[in-house]
């Protein structure tokens, strides 16, 4: 059950759409960096067994 947000001003609302981005931004370079980083220690991994 979702409840409605309070009635915000122009100002507010382009505020909390700015921290959102923002937000989502970071949340996007995290998950890029784990990606890499999985993908990083696999490529280790199968190096050190001569699979590459």
């Amino acid at each position: 059950m979702t409840t409605k947000p309070p009635h915000l001003s122009l100002a507010e609302s382009e505020a909390l759409q700015r921290r959102r981005r923002a937000r989502n931004w970071a949340m996007l370079v995290v998950l890029v960096g784990v990606a890499a980083l999985f993908y990083a220690i696999a490529m280790v991994k199968m190096a050190q067994h001569g699979h590459l």
